[in-house]
């Protein structure tokens, strides 16, 4: 992704133009867009995390260790395991054999809800929860201080819940963006390292 403003401009009418020196997004039209992997993957949410990692422009190294709440049937492990991460998968349904296999994945078939938070470079979640469920889920993990840095998605189902969205917004640290590969969904970034530079 470009590094410098991209400037753009457009001209609305003779004598009128708007211009901007700097840039909301570095993609074009603000669209982060894959050559889908239809052979490898499981389902297509590892589109979601690629955008989430690719917008933040940094993702976890070989060896990190990665916690992926909700992880069946297995896109967000797999395209965490191809990265070269540890990955320890936890959902009560299985998760795909291919990605279950995978020497750099850990299968804990349980309830994401009911783990106790325990130390972890990342953790990420694309689990089918109300948001205010979620609310709890992240504040336990945020409260532990054993999770520096958190990408998770936040579905609604039904109409968008402005209330539940504004207290996950409020969580310390949170940012929510609607990425491209986002349907009725935010996504949540936390990062209390610092970035990149590790």
């Amino acid at each position: 992704a470009p590094t410098a403003p991209l400037g753009a401009w457009t001209l609305l009418e003779p004598g009128l133009l708007l211009a901007s020196p700097t840039r909301t997004s570095p993609f074009a039209a603000g669209v982060c867009r894959f050559e889908e992997d239809r052979t490898g993957p499981p389902s297509r949410a590892y589109l979601k995390l690629w955008e989430a990692l690719a917008r933040l422009g940094y993702w976890p190294l070989p060896g990190e260790r990665c916690v992926d709440l909700g992880a069946s049937p297995g896109g967000w492990s797999w395209a965490l395991a191809t990265l070269g991460a540890e990955v320890i998968s936890v959902d009560r349904a299985p998760l795909d054999p291919a990605v279950a296999s995978l020497p750099n994945v850990t299968v804990r078939q349980e309830s994401a809800f009911g783990i106790e938070p325990f130390a972890t470079d990342w953790l990420f979640s694309d689990i089918i929860a109300y948001p205010q469920r979620l609310h709890g889920l992240l504040s336990r993990w945020i409260d532990s201080a054993l999770a520096p840095r958190i990408v998770c998605t936040i579905k609604y189902q039904g109409s968008t819940d402005h209330a539940a969205t504004d207290a996950l917004a409020a969580l310390p640290g949170a940012r929510l963006l609607h990425l491209s590969h986002n349907r009725h969904e935010l996504t949540f970034f936390r990062d209390t390292t610092g970035g990149p530079a590790r």
